[in-house]
């Protein structure tokens, strides 16, 4: 057991001096859809679920479509995404769902855009939480941030090339987690 504990000590110290390395040099990754894949991503305007749309919040960086349970986000082309830019999301989030409300979060990856991975730490230090979240776009050109974002997320986080998929997997999710006792 005290060698389980002190290889775990040890990713752990590993794990956050990568992330201090980021930091101090200040590193953003670029959000980037793969050239011939993003000619047929789709917008979330242009689906039939869109019919369900509750609301609709429009910012300087990016659209929020919120639906019964789920967020679809889709941040604008060449923006330079921060912890700022985000916080107004999660309190446009908390006044249409509540504080306790389970959400599922999509980031529908159409255009590309920069983040801070290290937001990430100050987004839990704050105790924001979903319930679940899922990418969309392609593999090839989001899997590095895809993996550092798996680094930083608790839950159930799912890549997906198609975005009604994501929306079919988001909502199967919330059902499952409306069913718990």
């Amino acid at each position: 057991n005290r060698l389980q504990y002190t290889d775990c000590q040890s990713i752990y110290v590993r794990f956050f001096l990568f992330i201090k390395l980021l930091y101090l040099y200040n590193y953003t990754l670029e959000i980037i859809p793969y050239n011939t894949y993003s000619l047929i991503m789709k917008n979330v305007k242009e689906l039939d679920f869109f019919e369900n749309i509750r609301e609709v919040r429009e910012f300087e960086f990016g659209s929020f479509y919120f639906f019964d349970g789920l967020v679809i986000s889709e941040i604008n082309k060449g923006v330079f995404f921060q912890w700022k830019m985000a916080e107004k999301a999660v309190k446009a989030s908390k006044e249409f769902y509540g504080e306790d409300a389970p959400i599922a979060y999509i980031s529908n990856r159409i255009h590309s855009y920069s983040v801070v991975p290290t937001d990430w730490i100050k987004f839990y230090k704050n105790r924001h939480e979903l319930a679940y979240y899922s990418v969309v776009g392609s593999t090839k050109g989001n899997l590095p941030s895809t993996l550092l974002e798996k680094m930083f997320f608790k839950g159930s986080l799912q890549q997906f090339e198609d975005l009604e998929d994501a929306i079919e997997w988001s909502l199967n999710k919330l059902e499952l987690h409306k069913s718990l006792p």
